[in-house]
């Protein structure tokens, strides 16, 4: 196991993993920007350096920084939890060519994923189904043409190296197709990069469905069963549960096994998750997230398996320890994205200082935070610093819990999505199971 493990990250994953290495024995380091001096993850970290100022691109997203800071902490490995350079081949390059470990997946693995047409054809050749489109770039809007004469509208144009919704143009006729086309170009080589598009049929009202993965470098696949993430607002997600009151046993073992196999296609290592769109009763390969994810705290709690840990463990060289018939979630989870939001104003973010700040206890409920009473939620990162993580034997009892720990939850001095949440929980929409990815922009947002 490594001696000192820098923390290349901020916020409540940086916590978390500061935590995990208390629990091997491992010396955490932690980087900080201006803003972030008086930091929680900087409280907890073991040693601490200053790697530039507050904006992201000057500390946290500065690779030079972020190595220089390893060499000063003597580090034995970096993690990079996830955003800022989590899927960043180039970093996962140069920590790879470096004197230090890359906790995560190869960058040759991320390199196939972050290219959206690969990760398709990687997943085809596994027999994953994938949504029906393109597994080669479309150079020219004429490609969308004929696509569109072939299998109809609606369609999607998409970055090659697209996500979280970005250069994502969706198409519902012929006299949209060129500036769409055009857009998705602009965008992806503005936030990835890469020009490059490819097509697919567009699902109306899919469900979204995520496995959780886990692998070594000795050839060991394993799933740690899936989570429903469907309450999204612009494709952010806001809520997610565990197990999906949307798939039956059968469904749910063919997805999961879908998604174990796929990352043995691809040579994975480390945790991933595998994302795929569910609609009619059938599902959809959509992308992998080559890192730790937001909510991988809704599977640990099902499977008693601590995630982190096992990153550190198999960049270590350690072999997984627990079959496949071993892990067997029990119960229900779900876990609440509390942001620094205005859910009644559009979710504008509107950062500010923690006047008071009481996070639910109780049981059944875990908070992973990356603040304390008093602490400022600064404006240049991304507004979410908590997540409230209720389980229960059930569905119904998970959120009878929720209800409780958000009634329970006291935040001051900025508004919160805790709000929205409660509103969530008796929404009759949402308790009866008939949400989709857009039930929240379609239902919700306007009450």
């Amino acid at each position: 196991m490594f001696e000192n493990v820098l923390v290349a990250n901020r916020g409540e994953i940086a916590v978390r993993i500061i935590q995990s290495c208390s629990d091997l024995g491992v010396t955490s380091v932690a980087v900080y920007s201006d803003a972030d001096e008086t930091a929680k993850h900087v409280r907890m970290a073991d040693e601490a350096y200053h790697i530039g100022g507050s904006k992201a691109q000057d500390s946290y997203l500065d690779r030079e920084a972020l190595l220089e800071a390893a060499r000063e902490g003597g580090v034995d490995a970096i993690h990079p939890g996830y955003g800022f350079l989590a899927e960043n081949e180039s970093f996962a390059t140069a920590v790879e060519n470096s004197e230090f470990v890359w906790i995560g997946p190869p960058s040759s693995v991320m390199a196939d994923f972050g290219e959206k047409t690969r990760s398709r054809t990687i997943m085809a050749e596994a027999d994953v189904p994938i949504v029906p489109g393109t597994t080669e770039p479309a150079p020219d809007p004429d490609d969308v043409r004929a696509f569109a004469d072939e299998h109809g509208y609606p369609l999607a144009i998409k970055a090659d190296g697209g996500g979280g919704g970005r250069g994502l143009k969706i198409v519902h006729g012929p006299d949209e197709i060129e500036s769409k086309y055009q857009d998705a170009v602009r965008e992806g080589e503005a936030y990835f990069d890469n020009p490059s598009v490819y097509i697919e049929t567009f699902l109306t009202d899919p469900r979204h469905i995520e496995v959780q993965i886990i692998a070594d470098r000795h050839g060991n696949v394993r799933h740690l069963g899936e989570r429903d993430c469907s309450i999204q607002r612009r494709q952010q997600k806001l809520v997610e549960e565990s197990p999906s009151p949307v798939l039956d046993d059968e469904t749910r073992e063919e997805i999961c096994e879908a998604a174990r196999r796929g990352a043995a296609e691809a040579g994975y290592v480390n945790a991933g998750t595998v994302e795929f769109l569910y609609e009619d009763g059938d599902y959809y390969f959509l992308e992998v997230n080559a890192r730790i994810q937001v909510e991988h705290p809704v599977t640990e709690e099902l499977t008693g398996i601590d995630l982190v840990k096992w990153q550190l463990r198999i960049a270590a060289g350690e072999e997984l320890t627990i079959s496949q018939d071993e892990i067997e979630p029990r119960g229900a989870a779900m876990e609440f994205r509390i942001n620094a939001e205005d859910p009644d104003n559009d979710f504008i973010p509107l950062p500010g200082t923690l006047s008071s700040y009481e996070p639910p206890r109780g049981i059944g409920v875990r908070v992973d935070d990356g603040v304390d009473e008093g602490d400022a939620i600064a404006p240049f990162y991304d507004s979410m610093f908590s997540k409230v993580i209720v389980t229960g034997a059930d569905r119904d009892e998970v959120i009878a819990r929720g209800k409780r720990a958000l009634s329970e939850s006291t935040v001051e001095g900025v508004p919160t999505t805790i709000p929205f949440h409660r509103r969530l929980l008796v929404d009759e929409g949402f308790l009866s199971n008939e949400h989709t990815t857009n039930y929240v922009d379609r239902e919700l947002v306007d009450e």
